[in-house]
């Protein structure tokens, strides 16, 4: 169940966290796996490694989802180098924090361009080879944080809770294509993105979660890799919180 062999699956920040977890999860599953990375490209050619030490399919290609020209030439040459694109996870992000009143402009467009404009180029660029074949998966990686909202980090909730207007149109708009699109929304995980947390602040974030616990990239992987089979056809629009009930 929830294989998707022959599947060619796009990883946007897959060299790292949450990235490297569902490239991993999706090979498992049967699909070639390419593993974008925009500077760890030493990182990412180790995920495609030990992806390919397991047995799976891997590749890798070096772009920068801001960059909406370079987003374009990457997935023309991934498609001419694999034929197509059928899942793509649009996991590539970044965080700035920051109180609402010491924002500046430069980083909001920073966030912007990286979370929101890099994640629709993604799936504008990937969609014209799923249209051709009538089949594709887009899963976006959004957060908890753009759901509920948190002190501190207005503009990444702006840029994560955006993408669920953006996965919600797409899903409406290519559905007679048989390609669906959804999101997936993780609460407090284990990555390097949280490890610079202080204990204390970790300890009080635990305490707000239902089950009492961090989640794992592992958990999130799941997520991505059942809304990319072809058992989660009749899912669309949809959003996936593996949070751990921090929100509900």
């Amino acid at each position: 169940m929830f294989r998707i062999d022959g599947r060619i699956a796009l990883v946007t920040g897959g060299s790292r966290g949450i990235g490297r977890a569902c490239c991993e999860a999706l090979a498992e599953q049967g699909a070639t796996v390419i593993v974008n990375y925009v500077k760890g490209e030493a990182a990412a050619r180790e995920v495609a490694s030990a992806i390919a030490a397991r047995g799976g399919k891997a590749d890798v290609s070096g772009f920068d989802v801001a960059d909406s020209k370079a987003v374009d030439a990457a997935i023309d040459d991934i498609v001419k180098r694999h034929g197509k694109i059928d899942v793509l996870v649009a996991n590539a992000g970044i965080a700035i924090d920051g109180l609402l009143l010491r924002l500046k402009d430069e980083d909001l467009e920073k966030l912007w361009a990286t979370n929101v404009r890099g994640a629709i180029a993604c799936a504008r660029a990937a969609s014209r080879s799923m249209m051709r074949s009538r089949w594709g998966r887009i899963v976006f990686m959004s957060s908890v944080v753009g759901e509920m909202g948190n002190v501190g980090q207005t503009a990444y909730a702006a840029s994560k809770g955006a993408l669920l207007g953006v996965a919600k149109s797409i899903a409406r708009e290519y559905a007679s294509r048989s390609i669906t699109a959804n999101v997936v929304s993780p609460g407090y995980i284990d990555t390097d993105m949280t490890a610079s947390m202080s204990t204390e602040h970790k300890e009080q974030l635990v305490k707000i979660v239902p089950l009492g616990r961090t989640g794992t990239a592992r958990e999130v992987a799941a997520a991505c890799a059942f809304l990319a089979s072809e058992e989660a056809g009749y899912v669309t629009g949809q959003i996936v919180r593996v949070n751990g009930g921090m929100y509900v």
